[in-house]
């Protein structure tokens, strides 16, 4: 078994939301997701950070056809709706026979974001809108019919920067031991893996000796500066992966973390199992790895 370091994740508040987006078909599903989610792995150079949370059938959507949730976080309301309507302007609704609707709705003005109305300007003059159960749709023609987009989507107060770890025997070992937690956690709502196949290999730390960055990498982790810096890492740990979990809940968050690292405490050739953090200078969300199973686990401090 592998060794769990007693230590935190220090995650972040940010802004999140859900949107669900369909098509005529299961492949062009996929296709406007991936671009809607594309360079979004992180908001150090991202405007937004993204992720598929699930895909849906056709009798879980508004329209009956096939869908995805996707959600979307970004440190402000105002620069989520900025990310998230330039996302599906650009990506959504270009692609063919897609619609957008809202994956959660909010009461309160200052908890939504404008998306479809918005978009609608697209129109030119001939996009007009529709109301179902005080939600408010717009359709917009384009050359193979109409783009259907709901008028505003919620929001709510999300999570982002959890994160594990994981110190392994070999590059290949580690590899597959994070991919099999990745696996299981894409089974779990709420939550998303922003970066590129859920899987990190190039960790960061706050700043750099070079000013005009924001983040460099984090050399305290990387196995070949093990001599030429004040190393984390142990003689025989020879690969290390991430996995960074961005979440709409702190318990959201946490169990993504217990299923992720209950996983790898059983694979071949990882050593031990840690988590990053700036002695808490980063942000106020505390995920101890010995403490997911607590319902306070992550709560702002």
């Amino acid at each position: 078994m592998p060794e769990i370091d007693d230590t935190f994740a220090e995650a972040f508040p940010m802004r999140g939301t859900r949107l669900v987006i369909t098509a005529v078909d299961e492949e062009l599903v996929k296709i406007a997701a991936s671009e809607f989610c594309g360079n979004a792995s992180s908001v150090i150079g991202c405007d937004a950070e993204a992720g598929v949370e699930r895909y849906l059938e056709p009798d879980q959507t508004l329209d009956g056809r096939p869908g995805v949730a996707v959600l979307a976080f970004a440190f402000d309301r105002d620069s989520l709706e900025k990310a998230v309507t330039a996302r599906v302007g650009q990506n959504v609704l270009t692609c063919p026979t897609t619609a957008c609707y809202a994956g959660m709705r909010a009461d309160r003005r200052k908890d939504r974001i404008k998306v479809g109305s918005q978009l609608r300007f697209f129109g030119d003059g001939f996009q007009f809108s529709k109301k179902l159960d005080q939600q408010r749709f717009w359709r917009i023609p384009v050359m193979d019919g109409e783009f259907v987009c709901e008028d505003v989507v919620g929001t709510v107060k999300g999570i982002g920067g959890g994160n594990l770890l994981v110190c392994g025997r070999t590059q290949s070992e580690t590899l597959a031991a994070v991919r099999a937690a990745v696996s299981a956690i894409n089974e779990l709502e709420d939550v998303i893996l922003p970066f590129p196949s859920g899987v990190v290999r190039s960790g960061s730390k706050v700043g750099s000796k070079y000013k005009p960055l924001k983040a460099s990498t984090n050399d305290k982790w990387c196995p070949t500066l093990r001599g030429q810096t004040e190393s984390d890492l142990k003689s025989d740990e020879q690969a290390v992966y991430e996995i960074v979990i961005d979440g709409l809940s702190t318990r959201a968050v946490a169990n993504a973390m217990k299923v992720g690292l209950e996983i790898m405490q059983e694979k071949a050739g990882v050593l031990r199992i840690s988590a990053g953090n700036y002695g808490g200078k980063l942000g106020p969300h505390h995920f101890y790895l010995h403490q997911l199973d607590d319902p306070n686990c992550g709560v702002q401090r």
